[in-house]
């Protein structure tokens, strides 16, 4: 299937991911009793938090989330990815880790497991993750700048 504009894109891959992200926020959430959010789940893995999940199964999901990549792209015969240079890579990780520790959460948290709640924080934090990342995207345009290289 192809999308007009977007020869690319792939619609039903997206919707297969999608369906699996929630189905395993939800068991997260049925199963463990917590939410799926990975920015908590890496502070109590890494001891910059405390929760009720053991560090080792903290572990266990952060180590789950590359072989799981690893699984899909060795089932689907390869994957093609490109990345910006390390130091972009650094410098977003740093205001990332800034964002989700000011915000309380990240995407996967506030994003889908907060806004299936109907969490009003989540819904402004969501809000305000998709503003920020159109009015980058805009300005790096306007701009002419391309950090895939």
């Amino acid at each position: 299937m192809m999308l007009p504009g977007f020869p690319d894109a792939a619609p039903l891959a997206g919707v297969g991911g999608g369906i699996l992200i929630g189905v395993s926020a939800a068991l997260m959430l049925l199963g463990a009793g917590r939410i799926a959010g990975v920015s908590g789940i890496a502070a109590r893995a890494t001891g910059l938090s405390e929760s009720s999940m053991p560090r080792s199964s903290a572990w266990l999901f952060l180590l789950g989330l590359p072989v799981g990549a690893l699984v899909v792209m060795l089932a689907s015969g390869g994957l093609t990815a490109s990345f910006a240079s390390p130091f972009y890579l650094v410098i977003a990780g740093v205001i990332v880790g800034v964002g989700t520790r000011v915000g309380s959460g990240c995407t996967s948290g506030h994003g889908v497991c907060g806004m299936s709640r109907f969490s009003q924080r989540s819904i402004v934090a969501t809000l305000t993750f998709m503003a920020t990342g159109f009015a980058t995207v805009a300005a790096m345009n306007a701009l002419g700048l391309e950090v895939l290289q």
